[in-house]
Formats: C-alpha cells, sequence, structure tokens
C-alpha cells in the first residue's frame, strides 16, 4: 500500500523550485536536512521548466534532487506542475487560450512562488492554456507520462501531488473549449432544450450552441450550473492527473493539497476539500498565519477543516510556514509578532496545533527562502545561504522528537469526535455567494466563522460537518442555512426526526431548489420540523448589527438577516427581538430537537466579540444537554483529546507569550497526572498543569 512507504512522523519541506536553491548548495543540503530529522522533500516538476521543446525534457536539475534524496534517505514527494505552461505551447495552442469573463486571455507570466515563467495571473489550479482543448490535454498528458516512466521505482521517490492548494480563479474559463464542454454537460443533465428554459426561465435557445456561459455573477439558475460545472470540470482534470500517473506506476503515493479555503471558497473557487480529499490517498493542506491570521482560533480552524474533509484518512500540514513574511500586502500594517516573523516557538506552536488538531506529518513551505522575485527571503527556516539558525533547529528538534520509536504510541491515538458539528451546506454557501457578489457583505464568511470562534473560545471543540456527514454527529449547529436543495432539506428532517438535535440560525432553506424562495417558511416542510411559520423577515446584513433579542433572558447582538416567527403547535418560544417578536424557538419533532434562532449571534460575535454572544455559544450547547468533554480552567489555552482504545491522551497548548497554570477536566474527572510527552522533564504542580510560553503538554492520562 502506498502509505506504508511514509515515515512515521513525515517531517520536512518543499525544497527545489528550479531558481533555488543555487545548485552549488544541493548536496551539503541534503546532507544537513538528513542529519536534522529531515525526512521528505517536495518540489515543484514544472512542466515550463522541463519541456523547453516540444517533446525536449531537461530532467537533469530534477534527477539531481532524486538521486539526493535516495542517497540521503529522504523521500521525494513530486509536485506535479502541468498549470505551468511551456511558452513554445503558449504559441502552438493559441486557439486554446483561458479566457477571463471580461474576455481578456490568461497570460504566462513569470511565478511568485519560483521565479519561472509559465505562471497564470491568478489563475488558482488552471493553467494559460485550457485542458479542455484535447490538444492541449495530450500534450500535458504526455509530459506526466514522461515524467511518471521516469521516476517509477526511484529509491528517492514517495508519491505525486496532483494538484497544489486546490482552488481555481472564478474569473475562467470562457474558451470556446470549456463552453463547448458546458454545453455538453447541460444537454446531459437536462436532455432537451424545452426542459432547459424551464430550468433557466430562458425560452430562446433555439440551438445548444446559443448558450453562453453566465459571465455576471448573479443569483440565477444558470450561475448555479455554472457553479456546478466549472468544479466537475476541473476535479475531473484532477482525476485525469491521477488516471494518468496511475497508468504508469500503480504503487506511488498520490497525494494533493488544499489551503482549508472550502469556508467560505468552495463555490467561487472550487475549493472542495472534501471532494479533493476523497479523489487521494493522503490529503492536506497550506495555513501560512502571515496571510490568515494568528489568533489560535485561525491556527486551529484549517487543520480543523482538512482533518473533517479527510473522513479519517491521513492528513498533513502540507505547507507550515518556518520563516518571516515581510511586504505581502496581507502583513501590511501589522506588529511584527504577528506572524510577520516567524520565531522558534512560533514554529513550535504551529507545528504541536496541527499535531493536536490531527495532522500526520508536516512539511515548511520552504526548506529556504527564495532568493528571486517578490517572496524572496519568506518562509524558510534555514538562513539564505542555506546555514542553520535557531528557527531550523527547533524544526529539528521536532522532527527528530515526532519520528522518536517511543512517539509511535502518541501519534497512533487520534482526535475524539467534536463536542457538535457545525453544519456545512455547499448550496448555501454557493446562493450567497451569486446573491451577495455585487455588494460584497461577508455573512457566510462572517457566520461561519463567528459560530466556530463563538464555540472555540468557550473552550468547546467543533466539528466541520459536510451535510453528507451528518449521520455521525447526534448534535448539529446551523450558522448560515439560507439555502438548501429539497434532498438536503429532506436529509436534515429525517436526521432530526430519528433523534438528532439541531440548532440553526435564520431563514433555514429560504432559498430552495434552483434558488427558488419558497412561499412558506421556514421552506421544504422545515415549518413542521422547527414547529414555526416566519412571521417576518428582513434581508438587511449592512445594518444587521442593530439586532439584537435575548435567549433565556440574556441579551445577545445578532447580525446578518432577521426572522421572526409565529409559533405552531409544539413550538415554545425562548427568546424575543427587542422589538418584542419572537426570536428564538424550541421544538420536539419525532425522537429529535430544534432550537430556531431568528437572526446570526456568528456574526455578531466575528465583528464584535462580545461577551454576551460568548455566552451564547455557551448557552446553546448546555440547550443541548452537552457538555465539553474537556474543560479548563483558563480558557486562553486550548485543549484536544486524543484515543487509542481506552487510552486517552491530552494535548494542551499554550499561545499566550506568558506562562500559563491551569487545571483540566476529560469527562468531568480531574487529570491528575499521566505519561508525559512533552515537554521531557515536566512535572506537574499539585493537580495543576503548568504550560510555557507558546509551548504544548502532552500527557497520556493516567486512568482512575
Amino acid at each position: 500500500m502506498p502509505l506504508d512507504k511514509l515515515p512515521q512522523t513525515p517531517f520536512g519541506a518543499v525544497y527545489f523550485r528550479k531558481s533555488n536553491p543555487p545548485r552549488e548548495d544541493w548536496e551539503r543540503d541534503y546532507g544537513v536536512a538528513s542529519q536534522d530529522g529531515l525526512n521528505v522533500f517536495r518540489h515543484w516538476f514544472m512542466w515550463s521548466a522541463i519541456e523547453r521543446r516540444p517533446g525536449v525534457y531537461d530532467w537533469d536539475d530534477y534527477d539531481r534532487q532524486m538521486d539526493l534524496a535516495a542517497k540521503n534517505g529522504i523521500k521525494t514527494v513530486i509536485a506535479e506542475l502541468t498549470h505551468t505552461v511551456p511558452d513554445w505551447a503558449w504559441r502552438k495552442f493559441g486557439h486554446a487560450r483561458v479566457i477571463r469573463a471580461d474576455g481578456r486571455e490568461l497570460e504566462p507570466i513569470m511565478g511568485v512562488s519560483a521565479a519561472v515563467g509559465g505562471f497564470a495571473h491568478n489563475g488558482g489550479g488552471a493553467g494559460s492554456l485550457t485542458m479542455n482543448c484535447p490538444e492541449v490535454k495530450e500534450a500535458a498528458g504526455a509530459f506526466l507520462t514522461a515524467l511518471a516512466t521516469r521516476y517509477k521505482g526511484h529509491p528517492g521517490l514517495l508519491g505525486y501531488d496532483v494538484w497544489n492548494e486546490v482552488n481555481y480563479s472564478a474569473d475562467v474559463d470562457y474558451s470556446e473549449w470549456m463552453q463547448a464542454d458546458f454545453r455538453r454537460w447541460l444537454q446531459g443533465k437536462y436532455g432537451t432544450l424545452d426542459a432547459l428554459a424551464e430550468a433557466w426561465y430562458r425560452y430562446s435557445h433555439a440551438e445548444w450552441d446559443d448558450i453562453q456561459a453566465p459571465r455576471e455573477v448573479a443569483a440565477y439558475p444558470q450561475n448555479l450550473d455554472w457553479l456546478e460545472f466549472k468544479k466537475a470540470n476541473y476535479y475531473d482534470q484532477m482525476q485525469w492527473r491521477i488516471d494518468t500517473i496511475r497508468a504508469v506506476d500503480q504503487d506511488c503515493l498520490i497525494a494533493a493539497h488544499g489551503v482549508g479555503g472550502a469556508i467560505p471558497n468552495m463555490a467561487s473557487n472550487g475549493s472542495d476539500d472534501w471532494l479533493a480529499a476523497s479523489k487521494v490517498e493522503l490529503y492536506g493542506l497550506t495555513w501560512v498565519p502571515g496571510r490568515r491570521g494568528f489568533k489560535p482560533w485561525q491556527n486551529f480552524f484549517g487543520p480543523d477543516l482538512t482533518r473533517a474533509a479527510a473522513r479519517g484518512k491521513k492528513w498533513w500540514h502540507a505547507e507550515r510556514p518556518g520563516g518571516p513574511l515581510w511586504m505581502q500586502p496581507q502583513v501590511l500594517g501589522r506588529d511584527k509578532e504577528d506572524a510577520r516573523v516567524m520565531e522558534p516557538e512560533d514554529i513550535r506552536l504551529l507545528t504541536m496545533t496541527s499535531f493536536a488538531a490531527g495532522a500526520t506529518g508536516v512539511l515548511n513551505l520552504r526548506y529556504r527562502p527564495l532568493l528571486d522575485g517578490p517572496l524572496f527571503g519568506a518562509f524558510g527556516s534555514y538562513g539564505m545561504d542555506g546555514s542553520r539558525t535557531p528557527r531550523s533547529d527547533m524544526a529539528s528538534d521536532l522532527a527528530k522528537w515526532a519520528n522518536a520509536p517511543e512517539q509511535q504510541r502518541l501519534f497512533s491515538a487520534r482526535p475524539v469526535k467534536g463536542d457538535i458539528g457545525l453544519l456545512v451546506i455547499p448550496e448555501a454557501q454557493a446562493w450567497d455567494y451569486l446573491l451577495s457578489h455585487k455588494h460584497s457583505p461577508e455573512t457566510y464568511r462572517q457566520a461561519m466563522w463567528g459560530a466556530y470562534r463563538g464555540f472555540f473560545d468557550n473552550g468547546v471543540q467543533a466539528d466541520w460537518v459536510h451535510i453528507d456527514d451528518i449521520a455521525g454527529y447526534d448534535v448539529l449547529y446551523a450558522p448560515y442555512p439560507i439555502s438548501m436543495t429539497s434532498q438536503t432539506a429532506a436529509a436534515l428532517r429525517a436526521w432530526v426526526e430519528q433523534g438528532g438535535t439541531l440548532i440553526s440560525e435564520a431563514t433555514p432553506g429560504y432559498f430552495g431548489d434552483r434558488g427558488k424562495v419558497g412561499t412558506v417558511q421556514p421552506n421544504h416542510g422545515l415549518d413542521a420540523v422547527f414547529g414555526v411559520r416566519e412571521d417576518e423577515v428582513e434581508f438587511m446584513p449592512d445594518i444587521g448589527d442593530r439586532i439584537s433579542f435575548d435567549f433565556r433572558g440574556q441579551p445577545v447582538r445578532g447580525g446578518g438577516f432577521l426572522q421572526s416567527y409565529t409559533l405552531l403547535a409544539g413550538g415554545k418560544a425562548l427568546g424575543a427581538f427587542s422589538d418584542g417578536r419572537t426570536a428564538v424557538v424550541e421544538h420536539e419533532f419525532g425522537q429529535g430537537r430544534t432550537l430556531l434562532v431568528g437572526t446570526h449571534p456568528g456574526v455578531g460575535y466575528f465583528t464584535r466579540s462580545e461577551a454576551n454572544n460568548l455566552a451564547y455559544f455557551a448557552g446553546v450547547l448546555d440547550w443541548a444537554g452537552r457538555k465539553p468533554r474537556v474543560t479548563l480552567s483558563d480558557n486562553r489555552l486550548q485543549a484536544r483529546l486524543h484515543q487509542d482504545g481506552n487510552r486517552q491522551v491530552l494535548w494542551l497548548l499554550n499561545p499566550t507569550r506568558e506562562t500559563a497554570t491551569v487545571s483540566v477536566d476529560v469527562d468531568g474527572e480531574r487529570v491528575t497526572a499521566g505519561t508525559v510527552y512533552w515537554p521531557v522533564n515536566f512535572e506537574p504542580n499539585s493537580g495543576n498543569f503548568t504550560v510555557a510560553p507558546r509551548d504544548v503538554l502532552i500527557i497520556e492520562r493516567q486512568q482512575p
């Protein structure tokens, strides 16, 4: 099995990107990396850098990387980059250039993360030539076949990464090749132009060739189909890359990694971590706090989402920063300590956060910094000249610790299921993207992230739960369920009826199949599930911060939308808006229970971080009859529980810059002692635990 080839704990870095590091340093760098405990390198095998003329491949630099890997006991992940287009191909296949929505070609440019030509500006995983053109696909396939044939069986090979940072641009592709495939896809879905006319409300397509992909982002059924087709198209291309490599090499590992971007970019940019993870044996993520934020909830968010998307498969932090990020727009104006300069303690904290969230390996996104382009100096643990630094020493200590034999027992325990599930409904995100694009209120993102933060800041582990996976949970929170297909609504109804507890924010399923508003709200028969009918509704998210309501007598700030209710039989009001309209209703349905909240307190917490909204999230968990499995006396720290049979391992992280002492309860019992995995010189203090700044305590709980 390909996964059997993985080291105990993959720990390494992205190394070679053609322009860097310098050739004269390679042998020394590999030797240092091996001495420092690194065991995996990933390199970008760029089509534009290798096939220098049609059918003429320059493998020399890459052969040397593979041979040095084998010599030094380092395994290689080949990141295929067929979306880097050779200049000769741009000329030869000029009829197959990717077209933006405004009609401009997506031209090949110099890379930002590798100073090499052939990249597409804002193309994401889409290159500047469309793979929907058979000639382009044939040429790229020939390169992939040659690549897999050359390195099949090489002792330095671990496998392939088949999609770097899974996503594509929202602005592409409007080439005639893509449009033709869209028409064929529509014909397969609808069968006839008459059926399409009824679905799209467009009645004058005389021929299939009359159909054009919609260029305006707008809330109509045609746009939903375009989003659905684009995702299917690009993920089919992902599968094609896998199949092309597998046709040559059946034994190598197939991996991919995203950016933890399913919230909020699954619809707009195709960042569907669940779908991507389903296609590979090992999934992962890029997570760079310098770009995404350095708060504790942000450092956990991406790993938690990736763990959920992996659905039990192994996953790794495929790109974790180990050095500074200086002049990029995401960091300008931020403090030096806010992930602009990664100190050794930051590397330790980020690595241990990923392990606590369940990662089975960690790779730095640079071994040493680039010397060219706008990302010069960024991310590397080692120095500009490849020399060791305090950052690389920290990474080395972690690598050696994680791969020591005594850690096998530690990593055999896996994260427990969360205290509550956060419901992910793809069609709700898609409709919000189409509905909000022009005026851009970030209601979806704020509602989803705000709910995650609300539970996180209460010390509650909230798992992201795709609608297809709800059977594994008995308590769900729906932060932004504004659109549902009838199939989704039926699944939720059945889940509640069979005993599930559902807490939902406002307007559940307001928009139904093809985005059509239901004339009875809640839509799709969900009125019976929640025990209410809509009284009034207000879609004014720009002034949603003015909404307030009470829950169990405590004031809460709303946000986003407002939906007030009239009770049906069995519905019980638990709160009202400031003007007296009913805001919160509980209900029993079948064997289950529901709580419907007529606004988006997640938005309120995300934007204001007020104590009342924080208390609200603790309150709804209590209403559901659920208590956190792990509780701390100080929620500035985070805890994660891992389990292996009857064994329990507690990860206790201190993200602050001061020493903290806390007491810990697991399942209602005080944790006092146990086997310590990190740090090795730890001693408990009268049943409390002291954790150093930006450090972690890992302890196997001594069973009572």
